[in-house]
């Protein structure tokens, strides 16, 4: 991880990966075959997989009238990532990845295909989502991890930043095709053709698992069954501040400025009168600005942590500007540099985790990762949608923005304080000069 003044100033510990020089090139990545083929079935599953949430939330929406009951479904999708997301990564740790993804790919791709045959044989009722989705996250309990980390193994460490930004590339990518399909479905022939896509692209990931050449990896040796590894991996982050502060900021933002589901769909319903096609559309937007935020993140390679606290602050600001926007085309617009920032965040802290833990503690620490960035959405989920509920979607969207400022802020400063860093505030030809600087030099200034 690259480190410079300010907030990343931060020691990091040199991990156990040799670090070769980075290629500056935007799909550097993608000329390792093994990736490629993964990259490549990750997209069409990513593609249903966003056709899928919308069909689901639009689907809870109509069944319920509800808000909170779009925020229930999300919430029950990453509550088993909560409960049990880091013993997932002692299991991931152990367990070898690439057959380990064969099972939740399958699995995720039969909980599509369920649904999918509730709601043509018209017998679906809400409790059937809750359920179906409850399952969806009790698969991702594993697979989430298991993706962080088999990256890894495909592209070796000097590929690693490039790939994790391109895995949230592929991701956008889809977000933008992804709704937009789904809206045009629902509007044609219902919700439960696209939850049979959604079953039917998984296909795609389990093939190119199938297809990769194993002689090719970067193996990773497994961390053999023992006791105290989950506290062992605890106790890791916890002494390591560069690792610490970035998942505790991805938590709050996780948990209470990333509920778009809840938002989204109760903008284009109860603000702006609008069916599914628009909130296809809306989705659509913001998937357009995240794309944008994971190429740029690619194409930059590295990952300062004085970078995720500036996008934190901006993403919190921007969401609180966009829930105010007087008109439907000034909140859409809005939404794409919600997504730029948003993705930059999540791209940013990711890939500095990852570039600064021991490879055989990534399992565990990438658990706790995505533990607290989906895992808190059980609480976050009900509450957003109750305050949306109770007092209307600008207030719910504000809210969330608030929480990520605040978090934002927060992390800088412990961050500072753990790098021996002082907020030094001075005027510099007429304009106020706002930084952390190293201690001494604050004194001796003083």
């Amino acid at each position: 991880m690259s480190t410079g003044s300010g907030a990343d100033s931060a020691p990091v510990p040199a991990t156990h990966d040799p670090a070769p020089a980075r290629e500056k090139n935007t799909f550097s990545s993608l000329k390792v075959r093994n990736y490629r083929l993964f990259f490549t079935g990750q997209v069409i599953s990513n593609t249903g997989t966003w056709m899928q949430r919308i069909a689901q939330d639009w689907l809870v929406l109509s069944l319920t009238g509800s808000s909170a009951a779009v925020g229930i479904t999300t919430a029950l999708q990453f509550l088993p990532m909560l409960l049990f997301g880091l013993y997932g990564g002692v299991l991931v740790d152990r367990l070898p990845k690439r057959a380990l993804l064969l099972v939740t790919q399958s699995a995720m791709g039969l909980t599509g295909l369920a649904l999918a045959v509730l709601t043509l044989s018209g017998h679906v009722q809400v409790w059937h989502v809750y359920l179906t989705a409850f399952l969806l996250g009790l698969a991702t309990v594993l697979d989430n991890p298991a993706r962080q980390t088999f990256v890894s193994e495909m592209v070796g460490p000097g590929q690693l930043a490039n790939a994790v930004s391109l895995n949230s590339a592929n991701f956008q990518s889809a977000r933008l095709i992804g709704p937009a399909v789904a809206g045009v479905t629902i509007t044609a022939v219902g919700s439960g053709y696209a939850f049979l896509a959604n079953g039917l692209s998984f296909l795609a990931p389990i093939a190119s698992l199938l297809l990769i050449r194993t002689a090719e990896l970067h193996p990773v040796a497994r961390t053999p069954r023992g006791k105290g590894q989950l506290r062992e991996g605890l106790r890791y982050v916890a002494g390591r501040p560069e690792l610490l502060w970035p998942i505790v900021l991805i938590g709050f933002i996780g948990t209470f400025a990333f509920n778009f589901p809840i938002w989204l769909s109760a903008f284009a319903d109860d603000v702006f009168h609008a069916g599914a096609g628009t909130y296809g559309m809306l989705n659509t937007l913001m998937a357009a600005g995240s794309l944008a935020g994971a190429l740029l993140a690619a194409r930059r390679g590295t990952s300062r942590l004085r970078l995720l606290i500036f996008a934190a602050a901006a993403f919190g600001a921007l969401e609180i500007v966009t829930a105010l926007a007087p008109t439907f085309w000034l909140f859409a617009a809005l939404l794409v540099p919600v997504g730029m920032c948003g993705l930059t965040v999540n791209v940013t802290a990711n890939s500095s985790v990852q570039m600064a833990v021991d490879p055989a503690m990534r399992g565990r620490v990438m658990s706790l990762f995505m533990m607290v960035f989906t895992g808190g959405t059980p609480f976050g989920a009900p509450l957003i949608g109750w305050v949306t509920d109770t007092y209307g979607a600008r207030l719910g969207f504000a809210a969330g923005g608030v929480v990520a400022v605040l978090a934002a802020t927060a992390v800088a400063f412990a961050l500072a304080r753990a790098g021996g860093l002082r907020l030094s505030v001075r005027w510099n030809r007429g304009h106020p000069d706002v930084r952390f600087v190293p201690r001494e030099e604050l004194a001796a200034v003083a």
